[in-house]
């Protein structure tokens, strides 16, 4: 028997306890992330029984941290944020701004120190992107206008927290009131030297990390060795994650960061996040078992009406900000209420700031604990609130007109323009949804001059489009007043090009409600959803594994010089 086997045990009780909450938490329909944390709380020394080593959990939750961060920058698209950043920017950067108010309000009548505020207020500002990917998943929502838009949100949150890591060990003297480090001359050495160091760091990635690491990945991939290339994935996460440490005193999360943005520019960079994916999921669980090795229950029972309050701002003051923000921007109530659920809740990064702001010694442990109940009681209640937008719409609908005008938007891009020619528009095409399969349709159609009017729900393409001369109309294809300003009641054909299979029927049965002639044409990823879609007889349906198959296979008979394959059996068409 080995003398210490300390990180073993560790390691054993996280994960066997992990595997054990988590599964628990999945029955009783919460996220399985609540049973991590519970996992932890269990191991810690605040509870009695089997006390693992928190140094060494820290230590594994850094690379939980890193792995965690490398994957947000591997999904992390500009194009993405881009689509719907009128929204998104000023909107997360207001909520962020309302909920640190809110937060630093409560530290204050606490008697709080103003770093301490500010910390806290911060660490009950920003959502948990985990928790948002994994509940717009199990919704259907993901691929929509709505999770877009929260994703998009989410982004910039998590870009301003990155920011906030990084600023904050560079101010916490002058944060914690040390009237030494509060010197103007000496917090603006500190402050450009810090900068300095992380605009040093981010060149050097902008212009050797994303030239070097898709082309090691290149090498790496020619060698066919899949188990090379999941090692170089991760040793590239964590090695780079490191050396900014080491070398720029850039936090792990952010040199994480960067080098999975830089990733993202290889042709494999959907590999490598397949290939890392069950790494980053097992680190993942240690840096959330290790979050609730650190949480005291005793916050619960002994300041109850201070995590009420804390809960509060989470669910309510931030729920309230960002519904209010969405529709601020013209953004119908459906919309509004999907955002606002999507950010009623904290996670990982508010742990990490949290944790940092007591090593910083800004905020007091007690600090901490309530930011982990938080957390925990707000994780575990999201699944419920987003199950409740829909009753909660349709309640609002039927009870309130101002409800009823918030959802159906008198808008002026909710209408065609009258500069339309409507005769342009007899024996047109409907066209629903302006994303990358759309705009190829939409492409096409123009080169044939055929007439087209898009109906999209995301109001900066519908204000693009118009400038450019397309007809189109901003909302929901599902409700009939869009596609009637879509003049479906004239239209040849309606084409639903969005990537959601989810409202398609009550789109078909409204325009042949308007239109019983018109002809219909759908896509889908899913072979028993094509099969679905095409018993009921909604339209012609377009798989898109089968239309690869078919533009592959006639490539390939071209080449030997030969006719459209005609033989072949291509369902779904």
């Amino acid at each position: 028997m080995p003398h210490d086997i300390t990180l073993i045990a560790t390691i054993a009780a996280g994960f066997g306890l992990a595997m054990i909450f988590g599964l628990i938490a999945v029955r009783l329909r919460m996220p399985p992330l609540v049973g991590y944390l519970m996992a932890g709380i269990v191991i810690s020394p605040t509870t009695p029984g089997f006390v693992a080593d928190i140094g060494l959990a820290s230590q594994l939750a850094e690379i939980g941290v890193m792995l965690l961060m490398f994957g947000v920058g591997l999904h992390f698209s500009l194009d993405d944020l881009m689509a719907v950043k009128r929204i998104a920017v000023p909107g997360a950067v207001v909520q962020i701004a309302v909920a640190t108010l809110l937060g630093m309000a409560i530290a204050t009548m606490w008697g709080w120190d103003a770093g301490a505020a500010i910390v806290f207020g911060l660490c009950l500002s920003v959502a948990s992107t985990v928790v948002l990917l994994r509940a717009l998943e199990a919704k259907g929502l993901l691929k929509s206008i709505n999770g877009q838009i929260a994703v998009g949100w989410l982004v910039v949150e998590d870009l301003v927290m990155v920011l906030v890591l990084v600023l904050l060990p560079a101010l916490a003297g002058v944060l914690s009131g040390d009237a030494a480090a509060a010197s103007g001359r000496d917090l603006g050495l500190a402050m450009a030297i810090t900068l300095a160091k992380v605009i040093a760091f981010i060149v050097l990635m902008l212009v050797v990390g994303r030239r070097v690491l898709p082309r090691l990945l290149w090498w790496v991939a020619r060698s066919g060795s899949q188990e090379l290339f999941t090692l170089s994935v991760v040793a590239i996460a964590v090695g780079v994650a490191f050396g900014a440490a080491a070398l720029f005193d850039v936090s792990f999360a952010l040199g994480a960061f960067f080098a999975g943005m830089m990733m993202r520019e290889s042709e494999f960079s959907h590999r490598a996040a397949d290939e890392s994916l069950p790494l980053r999921d097992a680190f993942a669980v240690l840096f959330f078992v290790s979050v609730g090795m650190l949480f005291d229950p005793a916050v619960i029972w002994t300041q109850p009406l201070k995590l009420l309050l804390v809960v509060a701002i989470i669910m309510v003051g931030k729920t309230i900000a960002a519904v209010l923000l969405v529709l601020a921007f013209r953004y119908p109530l459906n919309t509004a209420l999907t955002v606002g659920a999507s950010l009623a809740q904290i996670g990982e990064f508010s742990f990490i700031l949290a944790g940092l702001g007591v090593n910083l010694g800004l905020m007091p442990a007690e600090g901490q604990s309530l930011v982990l109940a938080g957390a925990l009681i707000s994780i575990a209640a999201n699944a419920a609130l987003f199950s409740t937008i829909e009753p909660f719409r349709a309640w609002a609908i039927a009870r309130s007109s101002l409800a009823r005008r918030l959802e159906q938007r008198d808008d002026p891009l909710a209408a065609l323009p009258m500069t339309t020619d409507a005769r342009l528009l007899h024996e047109q095409v409907v066209l629903v949804g302006y994303g990358r399969v759309g705009r190829r349709i939409a492409d096409a159609l123009r080169e044939q001059h055929i007439p087209c009017v898009v109906a999209e729900q995301n109001r900066e393409r519908v204000d693009q489009l118009r400038r450019e001369g397309v007809p189109a109309v901003f909302g929901d294809a599902q409700t009939p007043e869009v596609l009637i300003q879509a003049h479906i009641a004239k239209a040849a054909m309606l084409v639903i090009a969005i990537p959601e299979t989810v409202n398609v029927r009550k789109m078909v049965e409204i325009a042949r409600t308007l239109n019983p002639e018109i002809a219909v044409v759908l896509r889908t990823h899913n072979e028993e959803e094509a099969e679905l879609l095409e018993r009921e007889s909604l339209g012609t349906v377009f798989l898109g594994e089968n239309e690869l198959a078919r533009g592959m296979a006639e490539h390939v008979v071209r080449h030997f010089g030969r006719g459209a394959p005609g033989g072949a059996s291509w369902p779904h068409h």
